[in-house]
C-alpha cells in the first residue's frame, strides 16, 4: 500500500543516502521510530545501531555483522540494532566509503600513493582469498599498500559516524518510549475508570 509506484534509480538511492530527499531530520526521525519498536533501552538501541553503522566504515567486508555484534555485546548494546546499522554499508555506498578511508588513511600516514596503483573493488576480496589459500606472505604487499591505510583512515570515520548516529537516535528513541509509556498509562487509567463506572452502575442497579 505504501510502496512507491516507481523504484528510484541507483544514483537516486546513493544520493538519498548522503543527502536524503526527505531531509536528514525526517529521515533520522523515521529511523529512530523504527528502532524504538525493538525491545531495549534508548541507549542499547541507539548504541547498537551506531556500532553497526560505524563498523561499515572499516575495510572488514564480510565481517561487519560479526564485529558490529561483538562491539554491541561488549558495550551492552542491542545486537539486532547493530545488524540493522550495518546496512549503512552496502554495494551503493561502499565505493565512496572505501575511496574516502583509503585517501584519508594515506594522508594520516603521510604517504605518497601516486605510484601504488590504488585499489579496486576486488582488492579486499582478493586479499581474503589469497590469505586463506596462500598464506600471509601472498597478501603482505596488499595489506601494506592498501588495507592498512584503509584501516587507519577508517578510524576518524568510525568515531564520527558513531557520534552522528548515536546521539540523535537516542533522543528520538527516548522520546518515543516516553510517549508510548504515557499512552499506555492513559489507556490503563481509562480501563480502570471504565471498570469502576461499570461496577458502580451494577451496584446502583442492584440497590
Amino acid at each position: 500500500m505504501f510502496k512507491r509506484d516507481t523504484k528510484p534509480s541507483r544514483m537516486k538511492q546513493v544520493a538519498d543516502f548522503f543527502w536524503p530527499s526527505i531531509g536528514f531530520k525526517r529521515s533520522t526521525r523515521y529511523l529512530g521510530y523504527r528502532l524504538a519498536r525493538l525491545p531495549g533501552t534508548p541507549y542499547s538501541l541507539a548504541a547498537g545501531f551506531a556500532f553497526g553503522a560505524a563498523i561499515s566504515f572499516t575495510p572488514f567486508v564480510g565481517l561487519h555483522f560479526l564485529f558490529g555484534g561483538i562491539l554491541a555485546w561488549i558495550f551492552r548494546a542491542n545486537i539486532i540494532a547493530s545488524a540493522i546499522g550495518t546496512a549503512v554499508g552496502n554495494p551503493w555506498t561502499f565505493p565512496f566509503i572505501w575511496a574516502a578511508i583509503y585517501h584519508v588513511g594515506y594522508w594520516m600516514l603521510g604517504r605518497d600513493h601516486s605510484g601504488d596503483g590504488g585499489f579496486s573493488a576486488d582488492t579486499i576480496e582478493n586479499f581474503t582469498n589469497n590469505l586463506f589459500h596462500d598464506g600471509w606472505q601472498s597478501v603482505a604487499d596488499i595489506f601494506s599498500a592498501v588495507l592498512f591505510p584503509m584501516l587507519v583512515g577508517s578510524i576518524p570515520f568510525f568515531i564520527a559516524s558513531w557520534i552522528i548516529f548515536f546521539y540523535p537516535l537516542r533522543a528520538l528513541i527516548r522520546k518515543f518510549h516516553d510517549k508510548r509509556a504515557k499512552a499506555l498509562s492513559a489507556a490503563r487509567s481509562q480501563r480502570i475508570a471504565t471498570a469502576s463506572a461499570m461496577m458502580k452502575e451494577r451496584i446502583e442497579n442492584r440497590g
